[in-house]
């Protein structure tokens, strides 16, 4: 949060020195609002230049430019702002070094002015901003979304659960386990039993008891 103030500070700070410095005088007391656009690709003349068209327009793009990369928190913005106003600058140098064969640096006011000196400080100014600025932060949310093609599983009272691949029977069906022949048409219909479900107790079986003979155990005296 801190270092995205002091940025932007920095960066706004930047953009109005870069604004300002056409309205200064860059040489020889001529300001750089005199200096045509067109005149960096053509040669530098005498002739006094519009204000719309002239230096100060790729230097007010920069202050919009580094407006909206405030706003939207784009170093990149930011960073491009600069790179115009240091660009267009050093272009300028090289036409008026052209034009007038070498150039001079004094302190009577002929020579480099102090325009000069605040597009040079004001781009710098726009590429620190946009080094301390920290960006945008995407935040990546991931939601798991529930697979469409798998259903959940519910045990069944006579056995494990049946899986999803498995065929249910229908209601008043039974079910034919491997190895179990078909029920006759004459016999009763079993109850519904998933094919492992065991048997819950064995069989009921019946034995033949003999019953005690009393004439046999205690025979008569022979007379």
């Amino acid at each position: 949060m801190i270092r995205n103030v002091v940025g932007s500070v920095l960066a706004l700070a930047g953009a109005t020195a870069a604004v300002w410095s056409p309205f200064r005088a860059w040489y020889d007391g001529r300001h750089g609002r005199d200096y045509a656009v067109d005149e960096l690709f053509t040669g530098i003349t005498d002739a006094t230049a519009d204000v719309l068209g002239s230096i100060l327009l790729p230097f007010a793009f920069a202050a919009l430019l580094t407006l909206v990369g405030v706003v939207l928190r784009s170093r990149l913005l930011v960073a491009l702002a600069g790179i115009v106003v240091l660009g267009f600058t050093v272009f300028w140098m090289v036409r008026v070094g052209q034009a007038e064969g070498s150039l001079v640096v004094s302190g009577d006011g002929e020579g480099l002015g102090d325009g000069v000196a605040n597009a040079f400080g004001g781009g710098v100014l726009l590429l620190i901003g946009a080094l301390v600025m920290p960006g945008r932060k995407s935040h990546a949310h991931r939601v798991d979304r529930p697979d469409r093609h798998h259903r959940p599983t519910h045990p069944k009272p006579d056995g494990p659960p049946v899986s999803p691949d498995t065929p249910e029977a229908s209601p008043g069906t039974p079910e034919a386990s491997p190895g179990t022949p078909e029920a006759s048409p004459g016999t009763p219909e079993a109850p519904n039993r998933h094919p492992q479900a065991s048997t819950p107790y064995a069989a009921t079986r019946t034995f033949d008891v003999p019953t005690p003979d009393p004439e046999r155990e205690n025979p008569p005296p022979k007379g």
